[in-house]
């Protein structure tokens, strides 16, 4: 099938490849030059694990253009993944949207074309891309009487760093619309997928767990709000663990072996349960501040998510106030940060718990300094006058701190060389922010290990 991504971001580009790689033709859209020159050379702009070789794989079957008139006319599926950033007041800007759903109508040719909200949208943005298509369709000077289109929901459930592994085998794929039509056309998209019939990657292989892949069909609205609803119950079972292990410390209880001991629930289950400074990323704060804003356009309350949603954000002050009960005072000092990006093995900053606890400790006169494995350039570039002194190596940070804080789970970070980090310390303490390190091999290296529990 012939197949237009608008949107080259993380979902746009990850769902373009996967798409190409498994044998349709794929166009993939963007109005950065930039970054659409930069694909075509075979250099991906952003950091997600062997996403470089997918794309070189399926390249004969991907096109990079920032013209709708190349990328429109003859697609049988549109998918729209442009940004929805947060406003002020936590609803979603549906700038982006509303430029490439009218784009898109003025393009359109006169088979059906399914157009699809890959984007996180709020609930009901089917139903207004449905009239900015015809709005725009009506607009053209021969009125666009014979273009035919459907649009449908098809949210995505992606994590990054494990992307392409979550678009080839995934736990469900979620598909809203209207119209039997697009559901159909989109069964016969995603099939190969749905019946893992493709062929997988060498580096990349199909996990022997994996069988059929569930299809679940449903009307735009529910679809709509199953992403966010999804969203939603991961970061409240984080909020959750994190608020009983304020209990767990108070009673002398190991908060790690609660979230293990609860997670054998099989009602519960143990992903999400690992206690520590919360979560970050570009979705689960703008996706319940979303939610949030809809179900307030409907005179309704969310204390359970707006709950959730405090509580993360309280985790990032008690790594301040662990360092200052420690420390005493931390005008002068030198705090060390292990990792920057929001979650290991991507190179995202959107919202990361770092930005923040850095601005923190930088308010009271802490000089900060930081590494990341991945994140570094990205991160001088996006907050280069923060004030933060970026380091080549863990070892480096270490120099002259008076304490380290693990921020990213990063796996190098777990066998570091922790003598020689004690050494290069003025005082050796480290938070461990993750639950991730070894407390005895640290305790052996002569460092003291606090952690947010």
């Amino acid at each position: 099938m012939r197949v237009a991504i608008i949107g080259t971001g993380y979902v746009g580009l990850t769902t373009g490849v996967c798409l190409a790689f498994i044998g349709h033709d794929v166009y993939c859209l963007d109005s950065d030059k930039s970054k659409i020159e930069a694909l075509r050379n075979g250099r991906v702009p952003i950091f997600e694990p062997f996403l470089a070789e997918l794309l070189e794989e399926a390249r004969s079957n991907l096109t990079f253009t920032t013209c709708y008139e190349e990328a429109i006319p003859g697609a049988e599926v549109v998918f729209i993944a442009v940004g929805t950033p947060p406003t002020p007041s936590g609803a979603p800007n549906l700038e982006f949207l509303s430029q490439a759903a009218r784009s898109i109508g003025q393009h359109m040719n006169s088979h059906l074309t399914v157009v699809v909200n890959k984007s996180t949208v709020p609930i009901g943005s089917g139903n207004w891309v449905d009239s900015l298509l015809r709005d725009a369709i009506d607009s053209r000077q021969n009125g666009g009487e014979h273009t035919g289109f459907a649009v449908a929901s098809n949210p995505e459930f992606l994590r990054e760093g494990s992307a392409l592994h979550d678009s080839l085998y995934p736990d469900r794929i979620v598909i809203g619309a209207d119209e039997p039509r697009a559901l159909e056309v989109l069964y016969t998209l995603y099939r190969p997928i749905l019946d893992q019939t493709f062929s997988a990657p060498t580096y990349l292989p199909r996990p022997e767990t994996v069988g059929a892949v569930p299809l679940l069909s449903t009307d735009l609205a529910s679809a709509e709000l199953i992403k966010y609803a999804a969203n939603a119950f991961l970061a409240l079972k984080i909020s959750f663990i994190n608020e009983i292990g304020l209990v767990a410390e108070r009673v002398g209880a190991d908060i790690s072996e609660v979230g293990r001991g609860i997670g054998l629930d099989s009602r519960i289950g143990p992903r999400f349960l690992s206690a520590g400074i919360g979560w970050g990323g570009s979705c689960f704060g703008k996706d319940t501040a979303a939610l949030i804003a809809t179900a307030g356009e409907y005179g309704l309350h969310l204390p359970i998510v707006e709950a959730a949603r405090k509580i993360n954000s309280r985790q990032r002050d008690r790594v301040v106030e662990k360092l200052l009960h420690e420390l005493k005072i931390l005008k002068g000092r030198t705090i060390g940060l292990l990792g920057l990006a929001f979650k290991p093995n991507t190179d995202d900053l959107r919202e990361a718990p770092a930005i923040e606890i850095a601005q923190k400790l930088i308010d009271r006169g802490v000089r900060v300094k930081a590494h990341d494995p991945v994140a570094i350039d990205r991160f001088e570039r996006e907050h280069k006058g923060m004030g933060v002194l970026l380091c080549g190596s863990a070892c480096e940070v270490a120099e002259g701190c008076d304490a380290l804080v693990l921020i990213t789970e990063w796996s190098e970070y777990r066998d570091l060389e922790w003598e020689e980090i004690a050494k290069k310390m003025r005082c050796p303490i480290i938070l461990d922010g993750r639950h991730a390190l070894d407390a005895e091999k640290l305790s052996r290296a002569g460092l003291r290990m606090l952690s947010i529990s």
